[in-house]
Formats: C-alpha cells, sequence, structure tokens
C-alpha cells in the first residue's frame, strides 16, 4: 500500500475539521454582547454626583451638586443672544453676583481676585465674512497667588451667551457653572498656585466669536496669558472629549495624561477637525490665530441632536456630566497653573503628540517621534513574522515554499477583491440612497447604520474568501492554514497602509499599528506553542488577542456615531452617507478582518456570510419606508429657520423709488432632506413657494442671510409670499460723503444703523474694485471674490456704523452705478414682535421639525 505524504494526511484532517453552522449564531452573539455589556457602559461611565454634604467630609473637592443647582437658576433667564436685556443685563449681572458670593468666601490671605466687566468693540476675518462687533460684552476674573513671582497666567474660556430660541444650558451655560465651581473650590482651600488664572466668562461666542477675539486683542490680562483652556459643547453633557490640543507643545498633552481624572480624547478626533470633517469653530481658533497661545479644545457632544435648539434645556443634562467634567478641569487647572512650562511656552513648543483613551479607563499618550518608531517596528515585526511562518509552514506540511507564497498571493489578490467589494457595496449603497432622496434614514434610528453599511462591509469581505475555499476542498492548503493564510493577508495590507501613513506625517497611524500589532502578538504565541499546526486551538489565542482590539474600535466607532450623526442634522452641502459608510467601512476592517474570516471554519458558511447581504436589502428596504424615517419629535428634529421677512430692491440709491417690494417667509432647510416639508405646507394650504429671484442680479438670491453658514445652504432654500411684518426694525442706510480722489477713484462715506444684528453685502459693478474701506483690509488684499460679506453686530451700544469705501474703475470716462449693497436687518430676541400670521405659518410645520424663527428684511441699493 502507497504511503500518503504528510501534506495529503494533514489536507484530509483539515478538510474534515469544520465547525456545525450552528455555533455561528453563537460565534456573532459573543461580540455583540461584549459590545453591548462593556463597551457601551464604559462610553457611559461617570462617577457619582458629589453634593454639598460630601464636602464637609472631602474638602477641596469638586461639588457637582452646587454647580447643577447654579446652573438651573442661570437657565431660566431664557435665551442669551448679544444685544438682549437677557444677555447683556440679566446675565451679566448674576455672573457678578456669583463670583461676588466666592469672593466673600475666598481665601484673600492667599490670593488676590480681580473682577471686570469688558466692553470692546472691533472687528476681524473669519471665515469669507468680515466680522463687526460693537460694546459687546465680557465678564472675567483674575485669580492670582499673593507670593506671585511671575505674571504668566493661564486661561480658561467658555461663554455664556446663547443662539436664538435656546436656553443655552448644555452650550454652554454648563461650563460657565462649572469655571465658577472651580473657581470656588480653588479659591476656598489652600490650592497651591504658581501662577495666575484667568477665568474668562465669554458674552459673545455665537456671533460668532466675537467675545474670545475682544479678550485676546485688547484686553489688558490678554498680554500675559500663556495657555489656554478652551470649554464648550456641541451636545447637552456627557464626557467632555479633547479634540484638539496645541499645536506644536506637546507638553500641553503630558500634563493631561497626568492629572486627567475621567480620560476622553483622540489623535483621530483632533485631525478630523483640524482637517474640516467637523461643521464648526470655536474660540480655541481666535486664541490660537490672533493671541498665538496654545491650549486644550474641549467640548461635551453627548445628545448632539439638541444643540443649538429650543430643546437645549436644563433637565437634559445627564446629572453626573457636572461631577465628571468638574472634575477633569479642577484637576487641569491645578496642573497646568503649576506648570514650569507655563513661564515660556515657546521653549516647549516642538513637535506634536499621539493620544486616545482606552474605554475611558486610561490614557496612552506619546511623541509623535516615538509613535514613528513604534509604528516603523510593528511593520517590520510583522513582516517577519509572516516569513518565519511560511518557513515554518513549509516544513510542517511538506509543501515548497514557493508554492506557499503562490498560494499566498492568490489569498492577498482574493482578500483584496473582498475588501474591495465591500467598499464598493457600502459606497453604492451612499450614492444609491442620496441619488433617491432617502439619505439619513439613521439619523434618529441609529441600528439602521447595521444594516446599511455594516452588514455589506462583513458579506464583502467574507464571501469571496468563502467561495474560493468552497471550491478548493480537494487541493490547495488545508483549511485552518488557509484561512491563517488569509489573514496574514490583511495583516500585511494593514501594515502597508501604516508604512504609508507614517510617511505622510499621519498620527492616526497608531490605530492601525494596534491592529496589527495585537494580530501579530498572537501569531506569534501561536508559533510558540506550535497551535497554528492544530485543528482549532490557535482560534483561542487568536480570539483573547482580538477582544481588546474588539472593544478598543467599537468604542471608537460607537463615539464617532454620538458626535457625528446628530452633526449631519446641520450640515447639506455634502452626502451624510458617504460619510457614515466610509468610515463604517474603516472601522469593519480594523475590528472584524481577523473575525469575518472565520466563518469559513463552519459548515455552510457561503449561507451563514450570505445572511449579511440578505440583512443589507432588507434595510434598504426598510430605509424606504416609514420604519427608518429619519427625525422625532424632541430627540431627533429636523432644523429649519423661518424669518418673515419684507423685501424692497431699489435701483438706485436710497431716495429713489423702489422697483420691486415683497413680505412673506423665507425658509431655509438645513440638512441633507430639504423637501421633506412641501407636501405638508403647499398641499391643502394657502401657502406657495414664490418664484425665484434671478441669483445673478439679486445679491443672495434676494434671501436674509444671517450667518455665513447660511451662504451653503440657499440653494435650498425658498420664500412663501405672505403678510407685511413690523417694520419698526429695518436698517437704514445713509450716504453722509461722497468724493472723487482722481478721475478713476470714488469714496463713498456711508452710515448704517438698525436692529442689532445686520448682514451686509457689497458687490461692485461696471468692472470697478473695492480698493479701501474701514474694515480689515485681509478680503482685498487677498482679492477675495465679490461679493464681500460684513457681519455687524451690537450689544450695548446701538450708534449706528460708519465707514468708507473706496472704488477704482481703470476708465476714467466710465458712467453708471459704482457697487450695489445689500442690507439684511434681524430682530432675533423679541417675540413680542411676531405677527397673528407668522404663528399660524410656524404651526404648520410638523411635530418632528424645529424652527428657529425671527423677523428679517432685505433692502437693497445701486450707488
Amino acid at each position: 500500500k502507497k504511503m500518503k505524504s504528510k501534506y495529503e494526511n494533514m489536507k484530509i484532517i483539515y478538510n474534515r475539521s469544520k465547525i456545525g453552522w450552528y455555533w455561528a449564531p453563537l460565534f456573532v452573539a459573543f461580540w455583540f454582547l461584549l459590545f453591548y455589556l462593556v463597551v457601551i457602559p464604559s462610553f457611559h461611565r461617570m462617577p457619582k454626583l458629589k453634593t454639598q454634604e460630601d464636602e464637609i467630609q472631602q474638602p477641596g473637592q469638586f461639588i457637582g451638586e452646587r454647580a447643577e443647582n447654579t446652573l438651573l437658576r442661570l437657565t431660566k433667564i431664557g435665551p442669551k443672544v448679544v444685544g438682549s436685556a437677557a444677555n447683556e443685563q440679566v446675565a451679566v449681572q448674576f455672573l457678578l453676583s456669583e463670583i461676588t458670593d466666592i469672593v466673600d468666601g475666598a481665601r484673600l490671605d492667599l490670593y488676590n481676585i480681580e473682577k471686570d466687566v469688558q466692553i470692546a468693540s472691533g472687528n476681524y476675518l473669519l471665515w469669507s465674512m468680515v466680522n463687526v462687533y460693537q460694546s459687546v460684552q465680557n465678564v472675567v476674573v483674575k485669580l492670582s497667588p499673593k507670593n506671585a513671582t511671575s505674571e504668566a497666567a493661564l486661561l480658561i474660556n467658555s461663554h455664556f451667551d446663547s443662539v436664538p430660541g435656546s436656553s443655552g444650558a448644555g452650550d454652554a451655560g454648563m461650563m460657565c457653572v462649572i469655571m465658577l465651581e472651580v473657581l470656588r473650590v480653588i479659591t476656598k482651600y489652600e490650592t497651591p498656585l504658581t501662577y495666575s488664572v484667568v477665568f474668562l466668562f465669554n458674552g459673545a461666542e455665537e456671533n460668532p466669536l466675537q467675545g474670545s477675539h475682544a479678550f485676546i486683542t485688547q484686553h489688558p490680562w490678554a498680554a500675559n496669558v500663556r495657555a489656554v483652556i478652551n470649554l464648550d459643547s456641541a451636545g447637552s453633557g456627557g464626557r467632555e472629549i479633547l479634540f484638539q490640543s496645541g499645536p506644536d507643545h506637546p507638553w500641553l498633552m503630558k500634563y493631561y495624561g497626568k492629572n486627567i481624572v475621567h480620560p476622553f480624547a483622540s489623535t483621530i478626533g483632533e485631525e478630523l477637525f483640524q482637517n474640516g470633517f467637523v461643521p464648526s469653530e470655536t474660540d480655541y481658533r481666535v486664541f490660537r490665530d490672533f493671541g498665538h497661545i496654545p491650549g486644550l479644545d474641549m467640548a461635551q457632544t453627548l445628545n448632539g441632536y439638541v444643540y443649538h435648539t429650543k430643546y437645549d434645556r436644563f433637565n437634559l443634562i445627564p446629572r453626573r456630566t457636572y461631577q465628571l467634567t468638574g472634575e477633569n478641569i479642577l484637576a487641569l487647572v491645578k496642573a497646568l497653573a503649576n506648570a514650569e512650562e507655563l513661564e515660556n511656552p515657546s521653549k516647549h513648543a516642538e513637535g506634536h503628540m499621539i493620544f486616545f483613551d482606552m474605554l475611558g479607563w486610561f490614557f496612552v499618550y506619546y511623541p509623535e517621534s516615538t509613535g514613528d518608531i513604534i509604528n516603523i517596528s510593528v511593520c517590520v515585526l510583522v513582516c517577519a513574522t509572516i516569513v518565519g511562518y511560511i518557513w515554518i509552514m513549509s516544513s510542517s506540511t511538506g509543501m515548497f515554499r514557493r508554492r506557499i507564497w503562490a498560494k499566498f498571493g492568490i489569498l492577498t489578490a482574493l482578500q483584496v477583491a473582498g475588501v474591495g467589494l465591500g467598499i464598493g457595496l457600502v459606497m453604492s449603497i451612499a450614492l444609491f440612497l442620496d441619488a433617491v432622496n432617502l439619505p439619513m434614514s439613521w439619523f434618529s434610528e441609529n441600528w439602521m447604520l447595521f444594516g446599511l453599511y455594516f452588514c455589506p462591509m462583513i458579506f464583502g469581505m467574507g464571501i469571496v474568501p468563502a467561495i474560493y475555499f468552497s471550491r478548493t476542498k480537494e487541493h490547495g492548503l488545508p483549511l485552518g492554514y488557509g484561512i491563517q493564510l488569509l489573514m496574514h493577508s490583511h495583516c500585511l495590507i494593514l501594515t502597508v497602509v501604516t508604512a504609508v501613513m507614517v510617511s505622510y506625517s499621519i498620527r492616526s497611524a497608531f490605530i492601525l499599528m494596534l491592529c496589527i500589532s495585537f494580530y501579530t502578538l498572537s501569531v506569534l504565541i501561536n508559533m510558540a506553542t506550535k497551535a497554528h499546526k492544530t485543528n482549532f486551538l490557535w482560534l483561542i489565542p487568536h480570539c483573547i488577542c482580538q477582544v481588546l482590539p474588539f472593544m478598543f474600535y467599537t468604542y471608537c466607532c460607537y463615539a464617532f456615531y454620538v458626535v457625528f450623526v446628530p452633526m449631519q442634522g446641520r450640515e447639506c452641502n455634502t452626502n451624510p452617507e458617504i460619510l457614515m459608510g466610509f468610515f463604517t467601512a474603516l472601522m469593519v476592517l480594523l475590528f472584524a478582518p481577523f473575525l469575518v474570516p472565520l466563518f469559513c471554519l463552519f459548515r455552510k458558511s457561503k449561507t451563514i456570510i450570505s445572511m449579511f447581504g440578505v440583512c443589507t436589502i432588507l434595510f434598504i428596504i426598510f430605509a424606504a419606508t416609514p420604519i427608518a424615517f429619519p427625525y422625532a419629535e424632541k430627540t431627533a428634529a429636523q432644523r429649519f429657520f423661518a424669518v418673515h421677512t419684507t423685501r424692497s430692491f431699489h435701483e438706485g440709491d436710497p431716495g429713489s423709488p423702489v422697483s420691486h417690494a415683497d413680505s412673506g417667509y423665507f425658509v431655509m432647510p438645513v440638512d441633507r432632506r430639504p423637501h421633506t416639508l412641501d407636501d405638508i405646507l403647499f398641499e391643502n394650504t394657502n401657502y406657495t413657494k414664490a418664484e425665484r429671484l434671478d441669483c445673478d442680479d439679486e445679491l443672495m438670491c434676494g434671501f436674509p442671510i444671517y450667518s455665513s453658514r447660511w451662504l451653503n445652504a440657499k440653494d435650498n432654500s425658498y420664500f412663501v409670499p405672505g403678510p407685511e411684518p413690523s417694520r419698526g426694525y429695518i436698517p437704514t442706510l445713509n450716504i453722509l460723503d461722497k468724493t472723487s480722489s482722481s478721475r478713476t477713484n470714488i469714496k463713498f462715506n456711508l452710515e448704517i444703523s438698525g436692529p442689532d444684528h445686520i448682514s451686509m453685502f457689497i458687490q461692485p459693478l461696471n468692472a470697478t474694485k473695492l480698493v479701501d474701506w474701514s474694515f480689515i483690509k485681509d478680503p482685498l488684499e487677498d482679492n477675495a471674490e465679490p461679493p464681500y460679506y460684513v457681519s455687524w453686530s451690537y450689544a450695548l451700544d446701538p450708534t449706528p456704523l460708519q465707514f468708507t469705501l473706496e472704488f477704482e474703475h481703470d476708465d476714467p470716462d466710465w458712467s453708471g452705478p459704482t457697487f450695489k449693497i445689500a442690507l439684511i436687518g434681524h430682530r432675533i430676541h423679541d417675540d413680542m414682535y411676531i405677527t397673528e400670521d407668522f404663528r399660524e405659518f410656524l404651526a404648520t410645520f410638523p411635530p418632528w421639525a424645529h424652527v428657529s424663527s425671527w423677523l428679517g428684511s432685505y433692502n437693497s441699493w445701486q450707488l
């Protein structure tokens, strides 16, 4: 009888060693349970709220209950819009009263405490908009140790103003009361301080970012500020994420890592924010760009659905949030106020840090240079391990190495094909859903993401190797070796991607490094114990080594959804399905590539994997039904702006006759589903959409633009004819002077007055060029594309704004108007002026729609 080769014997053994298909659901259930029982609770874990009774036993601790009580009183003031009495009088006096109480209980033998109400005016360029502010207010407190030998100071900033219609409980009243409690705790007890701490209660952040600019460019205490902790919110409580640090000041991250009590930070978030994936800005940008000071930028992001809505209320904030954020900020302030680097931060301004928290359990941070060494070392180790594995495999199976390398090449190609198929399916679904006007089905029903994007990615990655292995039963490698080689190939692909990211200085490469390092560890354990030769024993080290990476990546994935899913409710320019699908695909490539191939070990593996494909089809069907309607009343509302507007268009100066006038309701949908209200507003009602004005003839299409963010949404906006609103708030334009310094130059001296928020657009006509004006010169020097956008707001002083515009024309014999100007007024904080007609119009919006509404006007002239 002919002896069978070692290889043939192993082939028979491996082909007979498949697991029963009925174990597959248990395998999947284990990872689901790990996510739901460990990952999600870890994300939401917060400390118990400390009460005022606890202070007796634990003096010097942050007392969350006191901060909570303070916020309750602050939110009772209501919306605090710049220019309103609530913001400029009531809120300011509230803060001053709280600060006075803190000073009364402070250790004045140890500290000097100064307070100031700053009133400032200025202008600067923000995005493409000239941001002009007048008499805005900041409440500032400076805490200095009596024995201070340095003037250097740490700045803590947050804002107490709010958007129209919102009490601003989460954004950012909560951060203000935490600052107050931190100030109280430090000054009431003997807290060692080396440097001064400046607490900036910013009264004009939502305008936007005016209060921080006023402080850092004009306040006398700003000159000594060496670093900043900026506190903001994009939600309603929860853990605050550190999403920006530095820049180029790694010492700040060292202090964060050593002292933070409840860490929540990631280099990934920082790089996403700095590369424009987050549709928002914070005061941190102003301190960085105008003050040239480093800092930490932190924000709460839980329940971002209520951000900038009337639902941002006190009762929605989880009580433990106060304690969590308070303990973190108190520890950071104590550490940074004693940091020797604060004396001269520029000496320590070099390099970046890589940082991340592991499920909130602990915090990891190290310099970028160290990260490069680790990443490259792991990449080299991966390559060496794969070569070593194939060498050993050749000896144990009796196969030629070149044949194993050939199989490895085939499996690598199959893995690339599987990944490509998965990503292709995900992107096709994302494009399809947007094309048929069904985006954002996951907005309120987050579980839809599983079927729409996780399932097709898993299906694509699994079905290609499953088909291959089913067709190579009688020849080729034993099944166990084949699956291990397949996973080696994916590890090699990730290794190449890691090396590329390192070469481009992308710090987020660490996330791939963790993936391949844990997999390589399991391979080394199996090689050392020779378990890789067995039928199933190699699965034990393999699965154990996948537990921590799985939890980490699903934690990152869950955090991403908590932050970014609500953000898509205020983003209309890009397809949100692309962002969600692509990120989900990336996460699957990290937490599942070494789990999906294991399905091939089960009998009926193709059927098992095909179930993910069936699930995908079902969820696409769900997306077209009411099951996956994106919006829900209060908890996940669709956002709209509605402005009751009167419009007047003049062909000449303010004294010329009106060429066209109308009135009605300007409606601006904010997200990617702009037509959800068409049937509700315009069928069986008296309302109709007005024909759009020619956007080439009228500035901003004749729409009452409120902020630069509205520019992106004007294509989806529309005008509904209606009765005229109150006219007591319409801006006026006066020509104070008009002079010519030469035959080609003409200068206008103008004055505008009106409500406390006015948008102004200036469009040169007849080949003229705006060469000078009273505002910051950057747009003119940078040859910015007209029309020029100037936003003017005032808080205390309603004095009209006077400014000059100088135009130039190449032809000395030119004639006709020089420029067109549009003034858009907004009365955003006086509900008493809203008419009954407007209230009836707003009442037609369904309960799942959130409408921010006020009065506006649009007037244009040609001068």
